[in-house]
């Protein structure tokens, strides 16, 4: 009597939380696992049994993983606590009593930059702060404030601020750019990916626009055009170029994801009309 021999199929290990995390940053960053461990300072063998849950790896360990990944605060802390750790940095709203110096820098930075515009916004666009030439422009180019709180809503929306917004095609299309390229370094972050598909709905948006190109990138400058004739009472826009001020070696997840726009006349004609603007309102 003869019996059939037995077949076992081979069950490939399934990567852990911790993995999936190391294998979404690798692929965002092009790196194969051999490319990371080489660069960690790691065998390829013990990079993969971290990644399929066979090797408990140290805290040590991911702080080189993350840096050789180039991490962000945030998605350090999300790779600490996949692995079973406390996240390593703190996340301070602005308000709490230990921000005070940060806020400080922040109310000095913009109000330096009186009379012209500027604005703080954090890694999803939200606006945090503006200074008092920012609401005197947004007022008079809009007749009111934005509805939304956000720069990609308040430009990609027609109904907020997108019909005062001369160069609006060329701006929407850098700032796509820019949205498609965070997304591309944090590719975990489901906050920036609802964010372009809502500003990607609004009518109007070219369809170009959905799939991100590798080889773009965005202008070195920002340029912002507000048009209108109650701008400088004769049918002028005004136009501004724009500088963003990030706080480098942040140990603060909150810290490190601000970013200070300051706007800046690029002609003439629209510093003389920020400045009387701010006379106006101060006499």
């Amino acid at each position: 009597m003869t019996h059939a021999a037995a077949t076992v199929t081979a069950i490939p290990s399934q990567p852990t939380p911790l993995g999936l995390l190391l294998r979404e940053w690798r692929a965002a960053r092009r790196m194969s696992q051999m490319d990371l461990a080489l660069e960690a300072g790691v065998s390829t063998r013990h990079l993969s049994c971290v990644e399929t849950g066979k090797a408990q790896p140290s805290r040590e360990l991911l702080a080189r993983l993350a840096d050789t990944l180039d991490m962000p605060l945030r998605e350090r802390n999300a790779l600490l606590v996949a692995a079973g750790y406390a996240p390593r940095y703190s996340e301070a709203t602005l308000a709490t009593p230990a921000m005070a110096p940060v806020r400080q820098a922040i109310d000095f930075i913009i109000g330096q930059q009186e009379p012209y515009p500027a604005l703080v916004m954090n890694r999803r666009w939200d606006v945090v702060r503006i200074n008092r030439a920012t609401a005197r422009i947004v007022n008079l180019a809009r007749g009111g404030m934005p509805r939304h709180n956000n720069i990609l809503r308040q430009v990609f929306d027609p109904e907020d601020m997108r019909p005062v917004m001369g160069n609006w095609e060329s701006l929407a299309g850098d700032l796509i750019c820019h949205l498609h390229n965070e997304l591309a370094a944090t590719p975990l972050d489901q906050g920036l990916r609802t964010l372009l598909d809502d500003v990607l709905a609004y009518p109007g948006v070219p369809a170009r626009w959905r799939s991100r190109d590798p080889d773009a990138y965005p202008l070195p400058l920002c340029t912002t055009v507000f048009a209108g004739g109650a701008l400088d009472g004769e049918g002028h826009p005004l136009r501004f170029f724009s500088t963003i001020t990030t706080f480098g070696s942040a140990r603060d997840v909150t810290v490190e994801e601000l970013r200070i726009e300051c706007m800046f006349p690029a002609d003439e004609r629209t510093a003389e009309r920020c400045k009387a603007l701010a006379a106006d309102s101060s006499a």
